[in-house]
């Protein structure tokens, strides 16, 4: 089974990563649950606000519906983020855990 991985980039907005953190945390379940999805990683530099969500998930494409569930769960975020953020899709090549 092919694994895939969608990167988002983002960019919030300064002093905001505490009050963002918390609202991530209220939706994990949500994100967890979204069609496909296999892991979900957040990465962020505290100094710039920027970073990057990585999911990996089972789908080639997202769907319409589930396209919509993702830019609602951004939106929680709205007030931190200073841009919408766009998601790339790529193929799994390598997941290796220790």
């Amino acid at each position: 089974m092919n694994m895939y991985a969608r990167v988002t980039p983002y960019k919030m907005k300064p002093g905001s990563k505490a009050a963002a953190t918390k609202i991530m945390e209220s939706l994990k379940d949500k994100i967890m649950a979204l069609p496909g999805q296999k892991s979900f990683l957040n990465v962020m530099n505290d100094d710039e606000g920027s970073g990057y969500v990585i999911s990996t998930t089972e789908l080639a494409e997202m769907s319409p519906e589930t396209g919509e569930k993702v830019k609602a769960l951004w939106s929680a975020f709205s007030e931190f983020l200073e841009n919408d953020p766009k998601a790339k899709s790529y193929t799994v090549i390598a997941n290796w855990k220790a």
